[in-house]
């Protein structure tokens, strides 16, 4: 697999957040850690210790196998892409188009994430993240009043996510278009805090809910074929 050399360093790879890193993208995978560390040839102990010890600094060889059995980068696995945009990657051998099911959809969904809602302002339409949950086949997610995504609430708005895997040139993405409305009732308001995933990424006190109903459900996924740099499934 092809690998940049942009996160190595005259003293080695910089690892960053390693472990947490493997560990989030063999869960996103579906593969246990005894999976893992069999494709990879290293020993289950070993990536245990990886997962569980920052300090762990792994050879460059064990970081590229790692890196194929994860269909991922060393890059992304050391943090090295922290700060740039995703999809800097070539497109896919042979790549295919197609349309999501309504079901497809509600599944890459899942239950909580980070979107982007996309709303009308005065100066005119404003695109943003925030973190989100799938809440009775519903939206919401928790902001402050005063900011952007408290103008939400009383309009027809967009929200989408995503997912662009660099490595093999394949990704999706799910738009969902309806209307927002605030959560004003105390009884709901306390049921989606407790419910909660997580608290707000930005911090701060954020006690404003926001609900986004979905009217229409749309996604789209580019797969690649089988070709150079990458084998038959």
């Amino acid at each position: 697999m092809a690998e940049q050399l942009r996160p190595f360093t005259a003293e080695g790879p910089a690892l960053g957040d390693l472990g947490r890193r493997v560990a989030a993208r063999r869960k996103e995978l579906g593969l246990t850690r005894e999976q893992t560390a069999e494709r990879s040839g290293i020993a289950a102990g070993y990536l245990r210790y990886l997962e569980e010890h920052p300090e762990a600094a792994p050879g460059t060889g064990a970081l590229l196998r790692l890196a194929d059995v994860l269909h991922t980068t060393v890059s992304h696995l050391t943090g090295g892409d922290l700060d740039t945009p995703p999809g800097p990657g070539r497109a896919g051998y042979r790549p295919a188009f197609t349309e999501l099911s309504p079901a497809e959809c509600r599944t890459l969904l899942g239950s909580h994430g980070v979107g982007r809602l996309g709303v009308d302002t005065a100066s005119g339409p404003v695109i943003l993240p925030v973190n989100y949950s799938v809440v009775d086949g519903t939206i919401v997610f928790r902001t402050a009043d005063e900011t952007t995504p408290s103008l939400a609430p009383g309009r027809q708005v967009a929200f989408e996510v995503d997912r662009i895997d660099d490595a093999f040139g394949e990704g999706w993405s799910v738009l969902v278009r309806g209307p927002a409305s605030r959560v004003s009732k105390a009884e709901e308001v306390r049921r989606l805090t407790f419910s909660a995933y997580s608290t707000p990424w930005a911090g701060g006190d954020r006690d404003l809910w926001v609900r986004i109903e979905p009217r229409s459900v749309t996604g789209r996924r580019i797969t690649a074929g089988s070709g150079p740099g990458r084998a038959p499934e």
